[in-house]
């Protein structure tokens, strides 16, 4: 994972691509997240960052790249570097990265999770993303349209925000 400053996460992806060369990398990638946001009154569902200011690359030659990293002008830190030697993501943080991005079509995109709420105001996630993660969330902020989310990430705790798509909501009314 290289940290690099926030807003130029795709400009440091072109200069790797250019600078590094394919063949010492997987891929490349910051990962995004699809949101719900209102506009003029019309909720929009837009694309941002999840992580903003970091860019994963996946390789078997981290000490190769590591090299080539250096004439990376936007590169800030590759970090999990501990004296010579790179610390790779622990197995618990691909597999939530991969657990969130299992549902998407595109790469490295978290897709919305579809929640319904009751008359009680009662939550149920229906699908996407947030399923089966229920201990995670700190608070759904249905009115903002995101999930607060509590995850170990790079040995710490971190809380990321990810969209929700309110599909049904029920009051005493509905039949």
């Amino acid at each position: 994972m290289i940290q690099v400053a926030t807003g130029t996460e795709d400009r440091v992806e072109e200069q790797i691509r250019v600078m590094v060369g394919n063949e010492l990398y997987d891929s490349c990638f910051h990962p995004m997240r699809r949101v719900k946001k209102k506009f003029r009154g019309e909720w929009k569902e837009i694309r941002e960052k999840l992580l903003p200011g970091y860019v994963f690359i996946t390789s078997n030659y981290i000490q190769e790249v590591y090299q080539k990293f250096r004439h990376v002008p936007a590169y800030t830190k590759l970090l999990g570097k501990e004296g010579d030697r790179f610390i790779p993501l622990s197995g618990y943080e691909v597999n939530w990265l991969e657990r969130l991005m299992e549902s998407s079509d595109q790469k490295m995109e978290v897709q919305l999770s579809q929640v319904s709420v009751s008359e009680n105001d009662e939550i149920t996630i229906l699908s996407g993303p947030l399923k089966n993660m229920e201990g995670c969330i700190k608070k759904i902020d249905l009115h903002r349209r995101i999930a607060k989310v509590e995850v170990d990430f790079m040995n710490r705790k971190t809380v990321i925000h990810l969209g929700i798509e309110m599909v049904e909501k029920k009051n005493k009314y509905n039949t």
